[in-house]
């Protein structure tokens, strides 16, 4: 089902948002750094496509997950809020500058294998906002159809030798994309079907663990 880019599919998702029992916030283990990560929302490369979110691929020169999918974010500065850093992150990879007031909800904190503790950050971005990626950091943009994360073929969960835990991934344009960014998507599909799904023990392959 195609989401209209309107105030009503924004008003939707923000209830969503706002019903979604999110698990209350701790402070992570002390081998975990928090960070953030903005599901942003925008307007579909194709119009009739409806909403979207924001997928990147980072980029080859970065030291640490060079290549692979991400949402926009990253680790948050001393004292600095979730909300603060998935909006300062969101601009310096993608130069969308946006508020606050763009925030329309939260999803439950992810403990990834290389030492961080992640908030995602539902945030609404405006029609025709420009984006600008910093090639330093951002290799390309991407924007996913909301219809396309819906799909019941969209994520499957397979089994590693290396894990009890199930490997979740994303099938989108002939590849896999994997948690935490899988995850942290399969749970806002859940959220928008109005589902308290929980991910956090949702498995990454073993290539993300360092």
């Amino acid at each position: 089902m195609t989401r209209p880019f309107d105030d009503t599919t924004r008003r939707n998702i923000a209830e969503r948002c706002a019903a979604f029992a999110r698990l209350p916030a701790s402070e992570p283990a002390p081998a975990l750094k928090r960070a953030a990560v903005a599901i942003a929302l925008t307007e579909a490369a194709d119009a009739a496509d409806g909403t979207a979110v924001l997928l990147t691929l980072r980029a080859a020169g970065l030291r640490a997950h060079r290549g692979q999918w991400a949402l926009p974010g990253g680790r948050c500065d001393e004292s600095e809020t979730a909300v603060k850093a998935a909006l300062r992150e969101l601009h310096e990879e993608l130069g969308l500058e946006l508020g606050e007031d763009n925030v329309l909800g939260w999803l439950d904190d992810y403990p990834t294998r290389s030492g961080y503790l992640i908030t995602p950050v539902v945030v609404w971005a405006a029609a025709g906002a420009v984006i600008s990626p910093n090639p330093e950091e951002v290799a390309s943009v991407h924007r996913i159809a909301l219809f396309d994360i819906e799909r019941t073929d969209a994520f499957d969960f397979v089994a590693i030798a290396e894990s009890t835990r199930s490997v979740i991934r994303f099938r989108h344009a002939g590849q896999f994309i994997h948690a935490p960014t899988a995850a942290l998507i399969y749970q806002f599909r859940e959220v928008l079907a109005g589902r308290d799904t929980r991910v956090a023990e949702l498995e990454q392959p073993v290539f993300a663990w360092k």
